[in-house]
């Protein structure tokens, strides 16, 4: 644990407030002509996913914290938890509730390699590679004849049967490349 000015955190550093870690979701840094600068900060409660405001002035002092972070694999589904294992073969489990982001890119014993974050022992997070691969479960047809430009439809993913839009020319059975940042399809694998 650090201790920081309020006036140097950034969006993306985690601090302790209200005795829980955030991160800083938005930063705004307001100076006045009479009165002190002031800090407005938008925090995403890393235990329970509650997002807050707070205001702080510039020379606050805020107690900075270092996560611990591990490359593990999704392994199964256990309501209400998500197991992910590491490579020394320990699970580790995060509530459903603070997956509900990504969860639609599970699947059972996947090879895509994940980043959980730690609190104090406790993995709080998950962070999925930019890119994962996914088999498409179903499909429907396309129409013949529509050449209005970008011809897209929809698709269902096989184990978390997310519904999704993929180019026309995707079928049954596919693989498909999915951006894990947008939930947009990339392409279809060869």
């Amino acid at each position: 644990m650090s201790v920081r000015i309020a006036g140097e955190v950034q969006t993306g550093n985690v601090i302790i407030f209200e005795n829980a870690p955030v991160i800083v979701i938005k930063r705004e840094y307001n100076k006045s002509g009479r009165n002190a600068a002031v800090v407005k900060l938008k925090l995403k409660n890393l235990l329970t996913g509650r997002i807050s405001e707070s205001v702080f002035k510039a020379d606050d002092k805020v107690e900075g914290v270092t996560l611990d972070k591990k490359e593990c694999t999704y392994s199964y589904f256990a309501p209400p938890v998500h197991v992910f294992v590491d490579s020394e073969f320990n699970q580790h489990e995060i509530d459903a509730e603070m997956l509900a982001d990504i969860e639609k890119f599970l699947a059972p014993d996947m090879t895509d390699v994940c980043e959980v974050t730690f609190y104090e022992g406790r993995s709080i997070s998950v962070e999925l590679p930019k890119t994962i691969t996914r088999e498409v479960e179903y499909t429907e047809p396309v129409a013949r004849g529509d050449t209005s430009g970008k011809i897209t439809k929809s698709a269902i993913l096989k184990h978390s049967k997310h519904e999704m839009q993929v180019s026309a020319f995707v079928e049954i059975g596919d693989k498909i490349e999915i951006n894990t940042e947008t939930g947009e399809f990339k392409k279809r694998c060869t």
